[in-house]
């Protein structure tokens, strides 16, 4: 069984950088069982009902502006499978989740720039996942937990987004990385609440948190909220580590929480 993850994609240059935090994404692929597939949550594809992909071999899409040449060569050729498409249908519509198939959307930079990091090779099939920020924590959460039997799979779950994603307050020509207080406080509650598996408290971070609302502005919710996908994921085991935490420009986060064991 592997766990469910949730991985902060920072910006779009992580894909071509050398730093701590590409590293420690290159390690995840090098030390952990091979998977049979990725199901991901990206923070960049949001609908209203949940979207399941069903594509045979996914485009690389760019959507993102003013970044050097280099990232616009980029391809990141995953296929799909839709067998696990299908195991994914099967899980929603026991649980009375409503969903889309989509068969045409490639992958966004939420997607690739993770998983060009963690599997380079792009050998492992996907299944690329949309996100909905305007469900409630708790909706968020059931339908992660609707699909934790694929991780007895083998399949690896993985949310993509930000714990502090907020562009408007980002320092990208600060010379020094120091990082920002409020950042580092809304980083530390989270962090004793998750290991915690305190819900209640959780669902409420825009109203309990300390700088929720920097944390968290209203036009960066949606890189928040996949963490309660991967959660939700490993409800049969409610444990949780933080592998790696760091930021850039400020306050970006680049934090990896990993949920539930490797059995």
């Amino acid at each position: 069984m592997l766990p469910s993850l949730f991985v902060a994609h920072g910006a779009p240059l992580l894909a071509i950088e050398n730093n701590e935090y590409t590293k420690f994404l290159e390690q995840i692929g090098k030390k952990w069982v091979r998977p049979k597939a990725v199901v991901l949550f990206s923070a960049h594809w949001e609908s209203h009902t949940q979207k399941v992909s069903k594509v045979d071999k996914y485009e690389t899409i760019y959507d993102f502006g003013g970044f050097p040449e280099a990232l616009y060569r980029i391809k990141y050729p995953a296929k799909g499978d839709y067998s696990v498409t299908k195991e994914i249908e099967e899980c929603f519509l026991s649980q009375g989740i409503s969903y889309d198939v989509d068969t045409k959307r490639g992958l966004d930079h939420g997607a690739w720039v993770v998983l060009k990091l963690i599997y380079p090779k792009a050998d492992i099939p996907v299944i690329s996942m949309s996100v909905n920020p305007n469900l409630t924590p708790t909706e968020k959460y059931q339908i992660g937990k609707s699909l934790l039997d694929l991780r007895k799979q083998d399949i690896l779950i993985i949310a993509s987004g930000g714990t502090v994603h907020n562009l408007g307050a980002l320092k990208m020509g600060r010379a020094e990385e120091t990082t920002d207080q409020w950042a580092l406080e809304f980083d530390l509650w989270l962090e004793h609440h998750i290991t915690n598996w305190d819900l209640g408290t959780l669902f409420n971070y825009n109203s309990l948190a300390p700088s929720a609302e920097l944390a968290v502005p209203p036009y960066g919710r949606e890189h928040f909220i996949p963490i309660f996908y991967a959660m939700g994921a490993a409800d049969n085991q409610r444990n949780a580590k933080l592998l790696h935490r760091s930021y850039r420009y400020g306050n970006l986060s680049h934090s990896v929480w990993q949920f539930g064991e490797i059995q």
